[in-house]
């Protein structure tokens, strides 16, 4: 293996990043030096990272610096006035080993080595503020919103090194660069590409949409779906790729579609994130751009208002159009036309037309929740074979029951009520206690809200595993903060998390408590705990709230099994709608 030193090239020309092609661990600290620092890069970073790398994010060559980042944030101008909506920036947790001019290496989660940052930055910055400007909520139902609370309170800038991109072992002739995408859209002879940004699965109504893209810039289709971060809970990539593969390579014309992967991390940030889509597909060759209705959008607060307008992204990416070298084509609304067997524009349908048409929620609880197939009007069959096979029906899928609560509110006992209940229907379940998690998979993390933040996430790691592998986790952690337990609801899967809010009030918790923690924390012997001198958020709109004053445990169980059961995650009698 060669250690000689290569180049990646923009796509607008010259050289963007440096890359040791192949890196060795030993050659780098033999030119860096042996006491080399490291930052472990967490997924959103090493996707960006990789997009930095290739020219993806092209006019950036690194991660932003604070005149770069403060400028996008209020203009969505990079410091040299081009358009740049997004900032892309890395987050660190501690500054213990980081310091100007100096050498940082970068590794992935399994801490190989990627790249070397010459730190010539480092800075401070302000959530509220960035979510505000940027997303327009401070709603940690906003999925990056949640996130961000767990971010290191700097950032830090400065020349990259590469020494090797993150490796893939899925798709690898799927996964081209800026410059190998261009090239290949090059050989098809069009002057014209129109790029699709999707997350989901393709059905017959986004393949008709494509087409009729296709047709009206007389050009190819740069079919673009995100691979890195997406929402979460979609439906995961593999699943995604075998979908569009079956689809380009039964339904399209070769020579007018090209299927590229693009190893994105969303942010879910509507109007902003649909210019930022812009730029990027501009990079990767493509002059046109189909921005959805309420592309990118994160879904409902709080309050269950969607958080962007369905058509503020179009607007928005059709004010910078000029600007962006890429024009928009709308996401026009398609219904099928049951007796002519087509799909039309609703502005264009004939007078009386039978029409039809399927909700992203009818086709998960009306056809893949029950392990229905998807009628072939909606769905080719070969996609809807895809996605029987990864989605059974509900009631054979994962679920998370996450209880909250003070302390001596009663979330254990009527965990262990329900944990029971759910056997009895035929559901494998785990119980993930508070004291107990904190006895095995947290011990040594202390009371304070970074360690407190620390175990809620690390239970709700372990238990989004479980439930993505089909599993009924019961969860019951005093969980304090709403922003932390909203980042445990975005790493289920999305209607797969129950919040359970067990609304005890203090002075009840204060007589039932055993232990006597609360008269400790009364007298001062114990700091920090939670209701006394350390706040306890509560839910603004869990799936369910118990009385446990009113109400018996047994009786607050069956209330959350009968949930379950119309949710469909247990097996219901037509006769009696009770859980079998």
């Amino acid at each position: 293996m060669s250690n000689h030193t290569s180049s990646l090239i923009s796509p607008y020309g010259g050289t963007l990043v440096n890359l040791l092609a192949p890196a060795a661990e030993a050659e780098a600290r033999r030119v860096y030096g042996n006491s080399l620092d490291s930052i472990q890069l967490s997924p959103r970073s090493l996707c960006d990272l990789e997009l930095l790398a290739v020219g993806a994010f092209s006019p950036l060559d690194r991660f932003m610096g604070q005149a770069d980042y403060q400028r996008v944030l209020d203009e969505m101008r990079l410091t040299s006035g081009q358009l740049f909506p997004m900032p892309i920036t890395l987050p660190v947790d501690s500054l213990d080993n980081i310091s100007l001019d100096k050498d940082i290496a970068l590794r992935n989660q399994k801490n190989e080595l990627l790249a070397i940052l010459t730190v010539e930055e480092i800075y401070e910055w302000n959530l509220e503020a960035e979510a505000q400007k940027v997303f327009g909520t401070l709603d940690p139902r906003h999925p990056i919103v949640a996130e961000m609370h767990r971010w290191g309170k700097h950032y830090i800038s400065g020349k990259i090194e590469m020494l090797r991109l993150p490796p893939h072992y899925d798709f690898v002739n799927l996964r081209l660069t800026p410059t190998e995408t261009r090239a290949r859209l090059e050989t098809f002879g069009h002057q014209n590409v129109v790029a699709f940004q999707t997350r989901n699965p393709l059905h017959r109504v986004h393949e008709e949409l494509t087409k009729r893209a296709i047709a009206e810039v007389d050009g190819v289709l740069l079919l673009h779906p995100v691979v890195g971060m997406t929402k979460p809970g979609d439906v995961d990539h593999y699943t995604r790729v075998r979908t569009y593969k079956a689809l380009t390579e039964n339904y399209y014309d070769t020579d007018r579609v090209l299927l590229s992967l693009l190893p994105l991390a969303m942010r879910m940030g509507g109007p902003r994130e649909a210019v930022w889509h812009a730029i990027i597909r501009r990079n990767y060759g493509a002059n046109h751009l189909i921005v959805g209705r309420d592309h990118a959008g994160p879904g409902k607060d709080s309050n269950g208002e969607p958080f962007y307008g369905p058509y503020d992204a179009q607007e928005l990416v059709q004010q910078h159009s000029e600007a962006l070298g890429v024009g928009v084509v709308p996401f026009r609304e398609l219904l099928y036309i049951v007796d002519e067997d087509r799909y039309e524009e609703t502005s264009k349908l004939p007078p009386n037309a039978n029409t039809t048409a399927l909700s992203g929620t009818q086709v998960r609880e009306d056809y893949l929740n029950k392990g229905r197939a998807l009628p072939s009007w909606f769905t080719r069959p070969e996609v809807a074979e895809i996605l029987g096979e990864s989605y059974p029906p509900l009631h054979r899928q994962g679920v998370c029951v996450w209880f909250t609560g003070l302390s001596g509110a009663g979330k254990s006992t009527i965990a262990e009520v329900l944990a029971v209940l759910m056997l009895e229907q035929g559901r494998q379940v785990t119980v993930l206690d508070g004291d107990v998690v904190r006895t095995h998979l947290s011990k040594g993390l202390g009371f304070s809200k970074e360690d407190r933040d620390t175990n809620i996430r690390r239970i709700g790691y372990v238990a989004s595993e479980i439930a993505r592998h089909g599993g009924v986790v019961i969860c019951a952690a005093i969980s304090p903060y709403r922003a932390t337990r909203n980042d445990v609801r975005n790493m289920v899967q999305d209607g797969h998390f129950i919040e359970v809010f067990v609304d005890t009030p203090l002075e009840v918790c204060e007589d039932r408590d055993t232990k006597g923690l609360y008269a400790k924390a009364r007298r001062g012997e114990i700091t920090g705990f939670t209701g006394i001198d350390d706040p306890y958020e509560a839910p603004l709109n869990p799936e369910i709230t118990l009385n446990t004053v009113l109400h018996t445990p047994e009786e607050n169980a069956a209330q959350i099994l009968q949930m379950l059961g119309e949710r469909g995650f247990i097996q219901m009698t037509a006769a009696t709608s009770d859980p079998v």
